[in-house]
């Protein structure tokens, strides 16, 4: 018997839910139904009862004009994940935002991807950047994706993920200790990473964010060293 939507490897319902959640994240503004309905690809009674399922478990709200909007429920499951690396990482990236008047974050690896798991802007400062939890971008660009190559080098790198090639800036990063890049994720925006290693963990990066260049990133990236140090000591 052929497997169905339901009974298969795959629940179709479930994923078009989380799709959903990833949707209403994404979006600049609150969604109509309509809307989300178009951008599922999915009759407008089937994207009505999903929201009125993940509205059940404060996922989804609503606006006073019936717009749709990420609940509060998801920052109780967002600060449930790797709970330990975000307590230890807040203060360290809260001092790194304050000293260099950039945004620090935490990015992990997923799949092809680096997410933001932690950030914290600079307070006081018109150029902040946000970068906030959730934030996905592909592991071939920007600075976190070449730092978290660098932890694991070449022949480890082709070996675990197979579908992302290794970058030759990894090695240079190696060498140097920390991961440089500009206008690889957004235009104008530059980045200086160093690998955030913990035990049985994947490698993670710890990072800056800035606009421009012509800022000397070693001072940076030798406080981000030494900041990611203290966390893996933290969390260990």
């Amino acid at each position: 018997m052929p497997h169905t939507a339901e009974t298969g490897p795959h629940s179709q319902t479930l994923s078009r839910g989380i799709r959903a959640l990833e949707i209403l994240a994404d979006a600049r503004n609150p969604l109509t139904i309509a809307e989300l309905s178009a951008a599922l690809d999915v009759h407008r009674s089937i994207a009505y009862r999903i929201v009125r399922t993940l509205e059940d478990h404060t996922l989804v709200t609503r606006d006073d004009s019936g717009r749709l909007q990420p609940g509060a429920g998801l920052a109780v499951l967002a600060r449930s994940v790797s709970r330990d690396l975000q307590a230890a990482a807040l203060p360290e990236l809260g001092r790194l935002a304050s000293e260099f008047h950039m945004t620090a974050f935490v990015a992990v690896w997923d799949r092809t991807d680096c997410i933001t798991l932690a950030t914290v802007e600079p307070q006081h400062n018109g150029a902040t950047l946000a970068q906030h939890p959730g934030t996905r971008h592909p592991l071939d660009r920007g600075g976190p994706g070449i730092a978290i190559q660098s932890a694991l080098g070449r022949q480890e790198w082709e070996q675990r993920v197979p579908g992302v090639a290794y970058r030759a800036e990894s090695d240079a990063s190696r060498a140097r200790g920390y991961a440089l890049s500009h206008d690889e994720v957004i235009p104008g925006l530059s980045s200086v990473a160093v690998p955030l290693l913990l035990p049985h963990q994947r490698p993670a990066a710890l990072a800056v964010v800035y606009l421009g260049t012509g800022i000397d990133p070693e001072p940076i990236g030798a406080a981000l060293g030494a900041a990611a140090a203290r966390i893996a000591r933290a969390v260990g």
